[in-house]
């Protein structure tokens, strides 16, 4: 593979991010060599919470939700996708598949040597993160899943239709506009401007074009297997397991309600509905969303 890498100077004074980096290496079974970063916040010793971006988003999303839990004792874990933020980039879209991702992210995981963690994930964090539950059970002490899926190939919405073909027909890919749409506030311009900063010219999104493609929502696509033997072990997940879906989302509308019918974990659990947000609800309720995670770890210990 060949791989791109965003100059740093891209990422310099961006609002509310003043957080360092923090880097580990994954090795593909091609031999290439990626280089993941991630953010790491508040103290060693915590339990970590693991915050799960998606697309075309990266970890600038859970700034504010990060400055919150590290404020209140918590370990704020937030890595970036590769393809996105300031992991590493592969150039060709034929790069990306489900399966990699997984591959590297739990490589990743397990490199981390993470444990007893809480789970956010949104949007393909979820479907990614949700992969890692399946495969690690052991590792997670709850999960809270906020406007994502993991589908098994019976399609899925009329807006995220149009947006796989907005997706894969525009010429240039407006990174930051796009997040703005999917947010219920305005972003200012800075922030917009954050989240194009990963991207310096259409050669490093190629992630970002190809993600909305491999969304298994039809019996064809690749990782339909792979999910549906993700559930069976999902079905069987007993620890707390909350849903926190936006009311403001035309792409996951209704969504939460297979996890609460179908995973163990998720019953009996106090679910809730984050007002007044978009399919972005990080940027837009991030202090709620914030309280939810410590309230829910409090109670659930």
């Amino acid at each position: 593979m060949k791989i791109l890498r965003t100059p740093d100077a891209r990422f310099s004074n961006l609002p509310d991010f003043a957080f360092a980096p923090h880097y580990c290496e994954v090795t593909d079974p091609d031999g290439t060599r990626l280089r993941i970063h991630y953010l790491d916040e508040g103290p060693p010793s915590a339990a970590p919470v693991l915050l799960m971006h998606g697309e075309p988003s990266w970890s600038f999303l859970y700034r504010r939700i990060i400055a919150s839990l590290a404020a209140r004792g918590h370990r704020a874990v937030a890595p970036d996708l590769p393809g996105f933020g300031r992991s590493d980039k592969p150039a060709e879209q034929s790069d990306y598949t489900f399966e990699r991702h997984v591959r590297w992210m739990s490589d990743w995981l397990v490199a981390m040597r993470l444990s007893g963690i809480t789970l956010f994930c949104q949007d393909w964090g979820g479907l990614i993160g949700l992969r890692l539950v399946a495969a690690f059970p052991e590792r997670f002490a709850r999960v809270v899943v906020a406007n994502t899926g993991l589908p098994t190939g019976e399609g899925f919405s009329e807006a995220f239709n149009r947006w796989l073909e907005l997706s894969q027909t525009i010429p240039v890919l407006p990174i930051g506009s796009i997040v703005g749409m999917g947010c219920h506030r305005s972003l200012s311009e800075a922030e917009i401007a954050a989240y194009d900063a990963p991207f310096p010219d259409e050669s490093f999104k190629a992630g970002a074009r190809r993600f909305p493609a491999l969304v298994p929502v039809t019996p064809q696509h690749g990782s339909v297997a792979e999910n549906k033997a993700a559930w069976k072990i999902l079905e069987k997940f007993s620890k707390p397991f909350l849903t926190a879906f936006s009311d403001s989302d035309p792409i996951t509308k209704g969504g939460e309600l297979i996890f609460q019918q179908r995973v163990a974990g998720a019953k009996g659990q106090k679910h809730v509905t984050i007002r007044d947000a978009g399919h972005f609800l990080q940027e837009d309720k991030p202090q709620e969303i914030a309280e939810l995670l410590h309230e829910f770890i409090a109670s659930t210990k």
